[in-house]
């Protein structure tokens, strides 16, 4: 098959080119500073010195619990984290920046709630458990409020400005999606003003000889600043720590136009290209004798490898939408997306046999592809009536989902062998996309309207009260294009209540309820037997209790939840592993955050989070813990700011996770690990222009450890990696 080679030009200077070599990386940076540097001057050098210690400062609150920080909140609005009556998590620019994060799960290491199942690597991209309920891959995933499908994609993280995860059920506020929660990527956006603007470009460097460049640019321009733009352009290639290949090529371009004093446009697209070579096996447990799991491996070889392994997956990404401001307190919006990937992989799936570690070594060859389109109108607002005022939001959306799948993959097995030894089980892969025979298998159809409203009772009360009313329709298809099943649901309501308690204008408790609906599975994996099959929808019910507050010096967080949902998992019988829905899951549990300044120099953070699940209602494992769910998950933090060097802070951080069952019979577990992470950033001027050096070792213990992805699946944890990095602003 044939792959494609992107060359991108960068932004920084028309005569650069992103060539996939670490010389053409350095080159890149050369380019750009060279340019930079003979367009400086005096007053540039000054705004340069002070953009330094604004970045040190936000680099120094990076584990802050971001409080302040605003987050989409779908049928809510827009509010901060500290106004929105349910637990929540910001990642900010600075933070992703300097974590170099290589999957989803290293964003949220210092969150207790997020037990992290992805993999950089790997199929599983951005798999990640809240609360113990695993993420819904087709629906828990959004970019800046809008949908897309994240199976097998790794969004190139160094293109958003923040990621937010909205913990617990989200149903009201966004639709059907897992009740765990829903991850939003907030892209880059242009700039407010034309003082502002964004010119900088990055080359870094991660294990073993991982290389990537990165160059952002923004601004604004004609009379008064009327049209801004934002581009970023992204290109990473080498050696993974898995001894496999990595080649990247992503660019994303956001514009907006003030068209007049109260009407605004917004476009936003994105496209990456990722090909993964020797990419890592998925690992299932199905098929193990025994209660125990083999001892850890280390990971950082092509041990687990078969040769012609790959996955090869474009994604992109557009969306428009217009801004009215119909009065000061009210405005209009409207927007279109369309999101799109395709991946061809060929996958290693080694079924583990016992507890030495043997294995029959089976192969996943086939392609996929995935859709959706989405259209929305908002109206927002605050009136007074009979003394008291009203946040309104209220609007419709509509969006539709198509899943394509292979005719004719292959799934089958190759061989045996053992986790000690070097796997040699090749495959000829069947082709490329077009002889895999994709067909529509799957469409889902969302129609529906919400509107909330939260009323300021006093100064100090308010009570939030909201309603998703929606019709939705799944269907499923054969390869022949017959539809083979079809669900279809009128007047699904979806209520959100809240009672809020404003202590001090930095202090609010809380209590809220909500339902939800998620889709049900549309069984993908072939190695299921009931592979194909359109499962039912799932509902749930959360209530939570909590109390948040952001003073000068510290911020702390805490949280009581309960979870209620139908439960579904993977049920094994004679090695036959079968997805099969059977009475309900519950999760209840305590969440905990805390960060605070420590004098000058210090910082120090931490996170826990106990939890107790059990299947229950008539389930044929009642009483057990929930598959994927750890009792315990701890997390802490400290950050140091070096006196004697100014410009230099060190970090440190470490997680510990509890042991997380793998079945729902509950015999088999992953056993419990704590990971060290270490870190340091350095603020400098260069040439007149500000920089910023980085360095941090992930799993710094070099911990060897089995890590939960999915039920009955476990992925070999990553060994220690380094990474370095720099960036210049101009």
């Amino acid at each position: 098959m044939t792959y494609r080679r992107t060359a991108l030009r960068s932004p920084a200077s028309p005569s650069c080119t992103f060539a996939p070599t670490a010389l053409g990386l350095a080159c890149l940076l050369a380019c750009a500073a060279a340019q930079a540097q003979g367009t400086g001057d005096a007053t540039a050098t000054s705004a340069q010195l002070a953009d330094v210690t604004v970045r040190a400062t936000a680099l120094e609150d990076a584990a802050d619990l971001q409080l302040r920080r605003p987050v989409n909140a779908g049928a809510l609005g827009e509010r901060s984290a500290l106004e929105t009556p349910y637990s929540s998590r910001v990642v900010t620019a600075e933070t992703i920046e300097q974590t170099a994060p290589n999957k989803l799960g290293d964003l949220f290491f210092t969150d207790a709630s997020v037990s992290d199942n992805s993999a950089s690597v790997g199929a599983w991209a951005s798999y990640l458990t809240v609360r113990g309920l695993d993420l819904d891959w087709q629906n828990a995933y959004r970019i800046d409020g809008r949908p897309f499908i994240s199976y097998v994609t790794t969004l190139p993280y160094e293109h958003m400005e923040q990621v937010e995860l909205l913990k617990g059920a989200t149903g009201f506020m966004y639709g059907f999606g897992s009740p765990g929660g829903l991850v939003n990527y907030v892209t880059k956006k242009p700039p407010a003003s034309a003082a502002a603007a964004e010119r900088s470009v990055g080359l870094g460097i991660n294990s073993k000889s991982l290389w990537r460049a990165h160059a952002d640019l923004g601004g604004r321009a004609g009379e008064e600043g009327r049209w801004g733009y934002r581009l970023n352009a992204t290109h990473e290639q080498g050696s993974t720590f898995n001894d496999g290949h990595l080649r990247r090529n992503a660019v994303s371009l956001a514009l907006d136009a003030r068209l007049t004093r109260d009407l605004s446009w917004e476009f936003q697209s994105l496209y990456q290209d990722r090909l993964s070579r020797d990419a890592e096996p998925t690992i299932t447990t199905a098929s193990l004798a025994g209660t125990r799991l083999p001892s850890p491996i280390a990971n950082d070889n092509g041990r687990l490898v078969g040769p012609g392994n790959f996955a090869d997956n474009t994604f992109q990404y557009v969306s428009t939408g217009l801004k009215y401001q119909i009065a000061p307190d009210w405005q209009l919006r409207s927007s279109y997306s369309y999101s799109g990937t395709r991946t061809r992989r060929n996958e290693t799936v080694l079924d583990l046999l016992d507890a030495a570690g043997n294995y029959r070594n089976d192969r996943s060859d086939y392609g996929e592809s995935y859709q959706f389109r989405h259209l929305d109108a908002v109206l927002q607002g605050r009136l007074v009536t009979g003394g008291l005022q009203h946040q309104i939001v209220a609007g419709a959306a509509w969006q539709e989902q198509a899943n394509d799948y292979s005719a004719n993959g292959f799934y089958g097995t190759v061989g045996t062998g053992n986790l000690g030894s070097q796997n040699t089980l090749g495959y000829i892969s069947q082709g490329d996309l077009a002889s895999l025979g994709l067909f529509r298998a799957v469409e889902v159809t969302q129609k529906a309207v919400f509107v909330s409203d939260t009323i300021a009772l006093s100064p100090q009360w308010s009570v939030l009260a909201g309603l998703r009313y929606t019709h939705y329709t799944q269907r499923g298809f054969g390869t022949n294009g017959a539809e083979t099943s079809r669900y279809s649901q009128s007047g699904v309501i979806t209520p959100s209540l809240a009672l809020m308690h404003h202590l001090t204008p930095q202090t609010m408790a809380y209590a809220s309820f909500v339902e939800a609906l998620q889709p049900g599975t549309s069984v993908s994996n072939p190695a299921y037997t009931n592979y194909g099959a359109l499962l039912d929808p799932l509902k749930s019910r959360q209530y939570e209790v909590g109390i948040k507050t952001e003073q000068a010096s510290w911020a702390a967080t805490a949280a009581l939840f309960r979870i209620e949902k139908k439960a579904e998992y993977v049920a094994v019988n004679g090695g036959a592993s079968t997805v099969v829905q059977d009475g309900q899951s519950t999760f209840q549990g305590l969440e905990l955050g805390a960060t605070a300044r420590l004098g000058a120099q210090w910082r120090l953070g931490g996170s826990l989070m106990l939890l107790d699940s059990e299947y229950g209602r008539g389930n044929a494992h009642t009483g057990n813990r929930v598959v994927g769910a750890p009792k315990t998950v701890a997390t802490a933090q400290l950050a140091y700011r070096v006196a004697q060097v100014p410009g230099l802070q060190l970090t440190a951080g470490i997680k510990h996770t509890g042991n997380t069952p793998l079945r729902p019979s509950g015999e088999l577990s992953t056993p419990a690990f704590t990971l060290l992470n270490l870190g340091a950033t350095y603020d400098t001027l260069m040439g007149g222009y500000a920089t910023t050096w980085r360095a941090s070792i992930n799993n710094a213990a070099d911990k060897k450890y089995w890590l939960y992805q999915y039920a009955n699946y476990v992925k070999a944890g990553d060994p220690r990696t380094f990474n370095l990095s720099a960036t210049v602003r101009f």
